[in-house]
Order: C-alpha cells, then sequence, then structure tokens
C-alpha cells in the first residue's frame, strides 16, 4: 500500500509561485494515476490536475490551466504541482493521491482515489 506524503506548502503573497511536492513510499509511484485536489475552508474538496503513469498525459482543471502544471518523475517516486501567479482565492489545503484503475482517464472525481496523503497548506496573502 503507498503512502504518501505532500510538502511545499507555505505562506505566500499574491503573484508568487510555489512548486508542491508528493512523495511516495511502500509502492512504485509509477503504477498510480497521479492526481491533486485542494480544499478551502468551508468548501468541498476540488479537482485541481492529474497525470497518467507515464507522464505523457496530464489534465487539469479548466479554471487553473495556464496557471497549475501538474508533472512527475517517476524514478524519485514524486509528484509535482507548480503554482505560479498565485491569488487569494487559491488558499486551501492541497492533497495528492494515487488511483490504481486502468480504464476512464482522466480521473477528476475523489472517489477514484484509493489513497491520500494529508495535505499541505497553501496560504496566499493579497
Amino acid at each position: 500500500q503507498v503512502q504518501l506524503v505532500e510538502s511545499g506548502g507555505r505562506l505566500v503573497q499574491a503573484g508568487d509561485s510555489l512548486r508542491l511536492s508528493c512523495a511516495a513510499s511502500g509502492g512504485t509511484i509509477g503504477s498510480y494515476v497521479m492526481g491533486w485536489f485542494r480544499q478551502a475552508p468551508g468548501k468541498e474538496r476540488e479537482f485541481v490536475a492529474v497525470i497518467n503513469r507515464s507522464g505523457e498525459m496530464a489534465y487539469h482543471q479548466d479554471s487553473l490551466k495556464g496557471r497549475f502544471t501538474i508533472s512527475r518523475d517517476n524514478a524519485k517516486n514524486t509528484v509535482y504541482l507548480q503554482l505560479n501567479s498565485l491569488k487569494p482565492e487559491d488558499t486551501a489545503v492541497y492533497s495528492c493521491a494515487a488511483s490504481p484503475r486502468l480504464l476512464g482517464f482522466p480521473f477528476v472525481h475523489t472517489h477514484r482515489y484509493d489513497f491520500w496523503g494529508q495535505g499541505t497548506q497553501v496560504t496566499v496573502s493579497s
């Protein structure tokens, strides 16, 4: 069973950039489709981005395209989320998730993922 640990979240100012990391242990990340989700205070968890096993295909939430980019390095067992031009409304806990499913990419719903990290807090001040 794979364990996921996110890092990289912190307090930043509007317009700044961050790179979040999701490190896996107890399993080979290359066996999973990997996704990022976020949850703002008082709101439901929402889909951010997903990437297939090889890293050749990625899908981002429409409203975040051009600012957020998902990537992966299977040799390092790590998935990344690059956040650019951050806005106060991007403030949330960002979590990565792993899916062993083979069909139906891209996975944009939480129920398609079996393993979750604890999340990392991103706070954007205006």
